[in-house]
């Protein structure tokens, strides 16, 4: 932080509902009522702002969009050190989706600034698009650089290491910028309610619709509609097994095996992708945006594309790194290969893909949900105005030739019906969510590249991957490890592993030690995960890590603490030491009589 000059820093920030306590308004969209809290991301954006106003001589002022109510969580800022909070706040303002809230957020930092850095957390807990800040950057004409975990910043410069799905990226970007926050760039900012209501009334002000201009705002300058939204029910059986560990063992086996954790996951049905068909699009094509070394996803897309498109299915890749030829393109279900050259940065490729967007018009741009599709597709969607959908589940076509995307929030909590409102629609979509079709015999026609102009702002000097992204999307069994395995004893665990064909995940504790990687890590900060058997081990199972596993089958946990919350969060308990109940257990399962079912099959995390 040494030798930078006086920053002006801005902080968006966002009041959340409390896990426990959210529910859906009329509109279907989210009710800010009940207990409400700062979102846990934007604690950090909040803490960094203060941090670097602090030690730069410079000032940090903390905005959001919300009801007056939102005002407590400026007062937190305020009382955690920052120097004044800014509401937004208008009737007009009522049910903005992402773009409409983008827009007039950057229409408040406008009229308030200009800033050197806009801080953002990584994303929302209730909603999970974490595409905002994207659209807020290119409204501002800002470069961005998401997931900040290590931060250094000069005197016209940013350097930052960033957290991704399951890997890194080191990037250089000038000064002005906006930074997303990752949940270890820095300790959380938190005030007592006593310390929020000691702050003056005159540190916060606020502004209103009219201040910001003539929009159209909220809901009138939304792009999507929130239709058919369920809560999920996350009631457990919290079945508690206690005594003699023989005896505790064999009733959790014959439990899971009456609850069906045990049996194979049935297959899916494997369509084959099919030709290009006229359909309730109306003709029009619909693109799919590949990101490099991210095969699975790419062929799960570009099958939902080839089923829903009635015109041209349009595989963009990056340059050579996607590594997909015609022939692969074809036979996934794309009729047109069109590669994206000139740079491989997300800004300079969103504003490449939007002007082919405004080409070719597409009824449909499909991405992965990733911080890379996050990124460009949110910029994509600031600079035509457009509805984006993010973290989707399933896409489809409506009667009347909309898309359609069903989106999971709150870990899972609830699942809603978007449709898409302008004439191009983009969504990201969650990987491991879709089938793989079976190839078809077909070549892709090469069209002519995309040339992506090279702005030079931001310079990537590095990119790593650690992990794999679909390895817990995929799973059908998940052991999860809390604090208390410590990584010399993960080898006791393999037994477990192997007989459930399971995949290994872990709480925040274990990969804030970095005993394993953040793309393992499951909770409201982490993963959500939706297999048929979930094993929390060694872990105290708190809610904010529980709620991760809200889509889990049956879940069961094993620690020695009778009065651990995870006994009320899961269908079955054993209360021992779990060094002494894994290894029994693994034996049982085994001696099922069913040759170690594998509820994970070879060869179903990469494609052909």
């Amino acid at each position: 932080m040494s030798d930078i000059r006086s920053l002006k820093i801005a902080v968006l920030v966002k009041q959340v509902p409390k896990f426990d306590t959210f529910a859906l308004g009329p509109d279907g969209r989210l009710a800010r009522t009940g207990a409400l809290e700062l979102n846990p991301y934007c604690r950090r954006a909040v803490a960094q702002g203060v941090a670097l106003a602090r030690d730069s001589g410079g000032t940090s002022t903390v905005v959001t969009l919300g009801p007056p109510a939102a005002e407590d969580c400026l007062r937190e800022a305020v009382a955690c050190g920052a120097d004044k909070g800014v509401l937004v706040s208008d009737r007009a303002f009522a049910g903005s989706d992402t773009l409409a809230t983008a827009r007039a957020l950057a229409a408040a930092l406008r009229r308030l600034g200009p800033f050197d850095v806009v801080l953002c957390g990584r994303n929302s807990v209730d909603a999970d698009t974490g595409q905002t800040p994207a659209q807020i950057a290119e409204l501002l004409g800002l470069p961005m650089a998401a997931g900040v975990r290590q931060l250094a910043i000069g005197e016209t410069t940013i350097a930052a290491r960033c957290e991704h799905d399951d890997g890194w990226l080191e990037l250089d970007l000038p000064i002005p910028a906006l930074l997303t926050c990752a949940e270890r760039l820095i300790a959380p900012a938190k005030a007592t309610a006593e310390e929020r209501a000691a702050v003056l009334a005159s540190r916060i002000s606020r502004l209103d619709a009219g201040a910001l201009g003539a929009g159209p705002w909220g809901q009138a300058g939304s792009m999507t509609a929130v239709g058919a939204t369920r809560v999920l029910d996350g009631t457990r059986l919290r079945r508690r097994f206690e005594g003699d560990l023989d005896a505790q063992i064999e009733e959790v086996v014959s439990a899971l095996v009456q609850l069906g954790a045990l049996d194979p996951e049935p297959e899916r049905p494997a369509f084959e992708v099919p030709a290009p068909r006229h359909s309730s699009v109306g003709g029009r094509g619909v693109a799919v945006l590949a990101e490099p070394h991210r095969a699975r996803q790419t062929r799960a897309l570009l099958g939902a594309a080839a089923n829903l498109a009635g015109g041209t299915v349009t595989a963009l890749t990056v340059g050579e790194l996607s590594g997909l030829s015609p022939a692969l393109a074809g036979s996934w279900g794309a009729d047109v290969l069109v590669g994206i050259t000139g740079s491989d940065t997300e800004e300079d490729i969103a504003a490449a893909l939007a002007s082919w967007c405004a080409r070719h018009e597409p009824w449909a741009v499909l991405a992965p949900s990733t911080m890379w599709g996050r990124e460009i597709t949110g910029r994509v969607a600031a600079r035509l105005g457009a509805g984006l959908v993010g973290d989707a589940v399933d896409v489809a076509a409506d009667p009347l030739g909309g898309l359609v995307c069903w989106k999971p929030a709150f870990s899972g909590g609830l699942v809603a019906a978007v449709t898409c409102l302008s004439r191009t629609g983009l969504v990201t979509v969650r990987g491991g969510t879709l089938p793989l079709p079976r190839p078809r015999r077909a070549v892709a026609g090469r069209g002519p590249d995309l040339t992506a102009a090279r702005r030079g702002r931001v310079r990537v000097r590095a990119r790593e991957q650690d992990d794999d992204l679909d390895a817990l999307a995929l799973a059908r069994a998940v052991v999860c490890v809390g604090a208390g395995v410590s990584p010399e004893d993960y080898p006791l665990l393999d037994p477990l592993l192997t007989v459930l064909g399971a995949d290994l995940a872990a709480t925040r504790k274990v990969t804030d030690r970095g005993w394993q990687p953040r793309a393992r890590q499951v909770g409201v900060t982490g993963r959500s995960v939706a297999p048929r058997l979930f094993v929390a081990v060694g872990t105290s199972g708190r809610f904010n890590h529980l709620v991760g596993a809200r889509g889990a089958g049956t879940i069961l946990g094993i620690t020695d603490d009778p009065s651990a919350p995870l006994f009320e969060n899961a269908d079955l308990g054993i209360v021992t030491d779990w060094r002494d109940a894994v290894p029994r257990l693994a034996a049982a399962l085994a001696r099922l009589g069913r040759d170690a079912p594998q509820l994970v099959e070879p060869g179903v995390r990469e494609p052909a």
